[in-house]
């Protein structure tokens, strides 16, 4: 490994360059921290409106991304191991909702799935509705947060050893089960990510919920509203308390990835055996 010239002027003026986008990150955060009083948090927090719209929220992003789970992870190992004609286009379309903004999304998925949508329509007659309902809620932001999960997750499964696989396979192993205890615990980790950062998008989604499904409200859609109805004071406070539950939330997540990665890396070695 090269030493690391710390003496170097290059080195400094990186970290100048650094520290001020560390402080562009990390200001507005502080600013909006600081600016509520702890009566004004326990205002916010006694609304059973906003305390409905943060456990919406929570259901939701939770609901995505068990969605992510099911349809991105199976999605993500083709893209890692196959090789077929279209497969960059395949590519481009997970990767659009990244790209578009995410009024045109909400416009987009409320010409599929309203009443007079090209789903909704059909759907509604049997019974099933999507607008201005819960599902509304979670199609929305899995819409956003799906391309997270397939590119991460494409990334673990890449980043295991073809020989690992090859060499269960010998053994007798058959495919479903050489990926379930050899592949997926090697790409735990990647999937894990994926899976975080598709909630970590899902739960802050707004303008792609607000078009789909205005009510019932959101935590993101209840802080705009307070925000027109009495100005900065109580959407600032239910911005910290949104932040603090989903910051708290996040890192547990990220502990419980981290954990889960370390009890199954030795699983393949153990299977080898």
């Amino acid at each position: 490994m090269l030493p690391r010239d710390t003496s170097s002027p290059m080195f400094w003026a990186f970290w100048l360059i650094g520290a001020t986008l560390l402080a562009f990150i990390a200001l507005p955060l502080l600013a909006l921290l600081l600016h509520p009083t702890l009566g004004d948090l326990r205002q916010v927090a006694a609304m059973p409106d906003v305390r409905s719209a943060i456990g919406l929220s929570l259901a939701a992003a939770l609901s995505s991304t068990v969605l992510a789970a099911v349809f991105a992870v199976p999605l993500a190992y083709v893209l890692a191991r196959q090789q077929f004609r279209g497969k960059s286009a395949v590519e481009a379309l997970v990767d659009l909702p990244l790209t578009i903004p995410h009024t045109i999304a909400g416009i987009a998925l409320l010409l599929v799935f309203s009443r007079n949508g090209w789903l909704g329509a059909p759907l509604a007659r049997i019974g099933l509705e999507f607008w201005g309902t819960f599902a509304a809620v979670v199609l929305a932001m899995s819409y956003v947060g799906l391309p997270y999960a397939v590119n991460a997750a494409r990334g673990g499964f890449e980043a295991v050893d073809l020989q690992i696989e090859r060499a269960a396979r010998i053994q007798g192993a058959a495919p479903w089960e050489v990926f379930r205890r050899v592949t997926l615990p090697l790409a735990a980790r990647g999937i894990g990510t994926g899976l975080t950062l598709c909630f970590a998008r899902a739960i802050g989604e707004f303008a792609a919920v607000v078009l789909l499904a205005y009510y019932p409200m959101t935590a993101p859609i209840r802080i705009y509203d307070l925000f027109l109805q009495s100005g900065l004071r109580q959407s600032v406070a239910a911005s910290v308390l949104f932040l603090l539950i989903v910051l708290a939330l996040f890192w547990a997540m990220r502990l419980l990835i981290s954990a889960r990665a370390l009890r199954t890396r030795h699983t393949p070695a153990a299977w080898l055996r």
